[in-house]
């Protein structure tokens, strides 16, 4: 046919080796990060119901749960905690006996192959919820930071090979590494949540973690929705203070984000976290109801975050995916 393109894309679609030979972005379990909830008491444990297949764990059930980690190829857990009691400092979180301090030396003690990373938020831990030290109503970013750094330093000395601020307070990475660096904890890294949006998606998690907010919203510390260059902002100061890897929380409703921080940063490990609105609501929910298959679309939208450049994938669907890999 006279002018038709001598070059035919389709060539290389043609079969399923084809199109895994010439794959551009590439998925693989040690990408993932998987989180995990530890509850203090026991009788707390159990499925968080608005997660379907995430449960709150026991110390005691660490053990079978990183078994089944480790068959999968993971090679990554984030830790949250859930205390028995609360108070208004978030002070049942900061003690080398607190439950996420437990849990780390716990996972430590059961295999030398995972690294273990420790959230460090107040929310958890505050009765009233918030990611700070309120005052009259006001979350006081200074004298927050004190806490979260006693918080990573407890978790550095009970096994955490990284540390992961995700307040959204001024100045976390530098208190935490000075910190750190103070303890004799050199060698612990952070991971910053450089980049965390005050998004609507993150409401099943607040179930899972037990730090819904008493009053208010995160506004005044978590980042506006319509804003990408103060992303970019918030990511070079997380650097300069010393992270060691940044992130942007959420992930898919965030891509141009991603890539964005990706193009501006090409030398940083990044993350992107897939939140649990995006975990429940857009695919297990959906799936569900029998309006998508859920194995393909969970693939693609790991595939679509790799893609527009994170590096480490922190997602709900970790254990599923590493399995659907290995097949």
């Amino acid at each position: 046919m006279s002018g038709f393109p001598i070059r035919r894309m389709r060539r290389l679609r043609r079969t399923p080796a084809i199109r895994a030979m010439r794959r551009e972005t590439r998925l693989a379990s040690d990408n993932f990060i998987y989180p995990l909830f530890i509850v203090e008491r026991g009788d707390l444990a159990g499925p968080v119901s608005s997660m379907p297949g995430v449960s709150q764990l026991k110390l005691d059930d660490l053990d079978r749960e990183i078994e089944n980690i480790l068959a999968l190829g993971l090679r990554s857990v984030l830790l949250f905690g859930l205390p028995a009691k609360k108070d208004a400092t978030g002070s049942t979180g900061c003690g080398d006996d607190k439950i996420v301090s437990q849990a780390a030396t716990r996972v430590k003690g059961l295999t030398d192959r995972l690294v273990v990373m420790a959230d460090v938020c107040l929310c958890e831990y505050t009765d009233h919820g918030h990611c700070g030290i309120v005052r009259e109503g006001v979350i006081h970013n200074d004298e927050t930071l004190k806490e979260l750094a006693k918080m990573s330093v407890a978790h550095a000395r009970a096994g955490a090979d990284f540390v992961a601020p995700s307040g959204m307070m001024d100045g976390m990475v530098s208190a935490i590494r000075r910190g750190l660096d103070e303890a004799g904890l050199s060698d612990t890294g952070i991971m910053s949540y450089a980049v965390k949006y005050a998004s609507s998606f993150y409401g099943p998690f607040r179930e899972a973690a037990d730090s819904k907010p008493a009053f208010g919203d995160r506004r005044s510390y978590q980042m506006d929705p319509a804003n990408v260059r103060e992303a970019l902002a918030e990511a070079q100061l997380d650097i300069d203070e010393g992270a060691d890897i940044i992130m942007v929380k959420p992930a898919l409703p965030y891509l141009d984000v991603v890539h964005r921080v990706r193009d501006a940063f090409p030398q940083v490990p990044l993350a992107a976290y897939q939140v649990s609105g995006e975990y429940s609501m857009m695919i297990k929910a959906a799936a569900a109801n029998g309006w998508l298959n859920e194995r393909d679309v969970v693939i693609e939208s790991l595939t679509s975050i790799k893609r527009a450049g994170a590096d480490l994938i922190i997602t709900y669907f970790a254990k599923d995916a590493a399995g659907w890999l290995r097949e």
